[in-house]
């Protein structure tokens, strides 16, 4: 077992490296379906309802496994916990590859969205793995990896749909986490846990996922049901109720799933809710973007790019993110992560601005994606550190958790909303209903307007002289339980 010596954490650009790998392992995982969607109904010989519940099921289970694998971590080793974590990540996308049926497809995604707590827990490790210098601009890189994995996710994918058989997406996903898993297991040294010999909160997990599984069904199937269905509002119903419950019940045990006394600080609450904002505000334009390079350009403003060609446009955002984490990191430390917070609240805004005057080229999409991401690397970064400058160390995990599901939450509205939109506004074109131009105008001023609700609340995050210290291990700590 690797073990950190007393000259300064040696190799630390290592484990940052590992763990970023281990983020877009499991963060690629998101997007890599995208080009298979017009094509599944066909695949499996079903309706498009049916083949929608295979991104749904992904939803679902990557909003119950992320808290909960987070508060597993702080009890049990983070170290250990990703490597559990990469065992659906690898069996799932065996059986996606293998699946003879849509639910089979389904089942597979499932266990792929349990996978999704690697990159929290990954994000916390960094607290006893880097030194306190490096420490921002380590947590920004490996908070990047949620938009890049995202973002490089789509051409890989539409490259291996076009020239190979679809299933080999996902025996390569597999392989890839192994070869993940196989360097955490090699270079990532065994750390302390920080909440060791604390109970589990098993009513508590029981009860949020109830309240997270009813939320993200009445979210992102409203659409479909209808906004006043009965289903919808009862599963909203369901929500309130239950959540109301697991909140009272969190308050009044020795050990809960999620202290709500600590996620009540105005420094923690005020994130976690320009955390949904700013998911939003990024979602977006993975939304309306790809749909405006693909649509045929007799439309009168699509681009008529294919779905490689469309990837390969937006993928260089994607690889923005990973090269202007450092500077977020670096921003953080000399001005605040708030400040970095809302800088990235503003950019991702004026990103939206950029597109508004740039749609009707692929390289105006491109200089969009560019910026938008640019300042979600920005915001990414910042909302882990402050988080972990705001809660206790037996707590760190569990909290990188809550507020990475609060960017889910995040994305999974701004996808209901947006596709909401673009679902109404729409012109017949050859027989066909696509997004108009206006709807994909409204979408981008959404965007842009949903950001600066984001850069207003981190502006009214209590300044960070009243933060608590990020306590980072000593070498020399380290190595004893290594």
């Amino acid at each position: 077992m690797p073990k950190l010596t007393s000259a300064g954490t040696p190799g630390s650009g290592v484990y940052v490296g590992v763990l970023a790998a281990a983020g877009i392992a499991a963060s690629i995982t998101q997007t890599m379906v995208t080009p298979l969607i017009p094509q599944l109904p066909t695949i499996f010989n079903t309706s498009a309802t049916n083949t929608a519940w295979i991104i749904t099921a992904t939803l679902l289970a990557a909003a119950v496994a992320v808290p909960i694998s987070g508060r597993l971590g702080d009890m049990f080793g983070k170290r250990r916990m990703i490597l559990v974590l990469a065992i659906p990540l690898m069996l799932g996308a065996i059986v996606c590859a293998i699946a003879p049926t849509v639910e089979v497809m389904i089942v597979g995604r499932a266990l792929q969205g349990f996978g999704s707590g690697m990159v929290p827990l990954g994000i916390a490790m960094l607290r006893d793995l880097v030194p306190k210098e490096r420490l921002s601009a380590a947590i920004a890189t490996v908070s990047a990896t949620l938009g890049v994995g995202g973002a490089i996710g789509m051409p890989i994918s539409a490259a291996v749909v076009e020239f190979a058989n679809w299933r080999a997406l996902f025996f390569g996903s597999a392989g890839v986490t192994l070869l993940v898993v196989l360097a955490i297991w090699k270079i990532i040294p065994v750390l302390p846990a920080g909440a060791a010999g604390q109970r589990f909160d098993w009513l508590g997990a029981i009860g949020l996922s109830i309240g997270l599984v009813s939320l993200i069904l009445a979210i992102s199937k409203g659409s479909d049901w209808g906004w006043a269905s009965p289903l919808t509002l009862g599963l909203l119903g369901i929500t309130v109720v239950v959540l109301l419950l697991w909140g009272i019940w969190e308050t009044r045990i020795k050990d809960p799933l999620v202290d709500l006394r600590t996620a009540v600080i105005p420094r923690v609450l005020l994130t976690n809710i320009a955390s949904i904002f700013i998911g939003f505000g990024m979602y977006a334009s993975m939304l309306v973007m790809p749909q405006i390079l693909q649509l045929p350009a007799e439309t009168g403003y699509g681009l008529g790019q294919s779905i490689l060609a469309a990837g390969l446009w937006m993928a260089p955002a994607g690889l923005m993110m990973l090269a202007l984490a450092p500077v977020g990191g670096r921003l953080s430390d000399a001005r605040g992560p708030k400040f970095t917070l809302v800088l990235g609240g503003t950019v991702i805004a004026i990103g939206y601005g950029v597109g508004l005057l740039g749609m009707g080229s692929t390289w105006g999409l491109l200089a969009t994606g560019l910026v938008i991401n640019s300042g979600v690397a920005l915001a990414y970064g910042a909302m882990p550190a402050i988080i972990m400058g705001a809660v206790p160390r037996s707590e760190t995990a569990a909290a990188n958790g809550f507020n990475t599901l609060m960017r889910s939450l995040g994305t999974t509205t701004g996808a209901a909303i947006i596709g909401r939109v673009l679902a109404q506004m729409t012109i017949d074109f050859g027989g066909a209903l696509v997004p108009s131009e206006s709807g994909f105008r409204v979408a981008l001023i959404l965007g842009a307007g949903i950001s600066v609700v984001a850069a207003i609340v981190a502006a009214c995050i209590p300044a960070s002289a009243k933060r608590v210290p990020i306590e980072v291990e000593t070498p020399q700590e380290l190595a004893s339980v290594s």
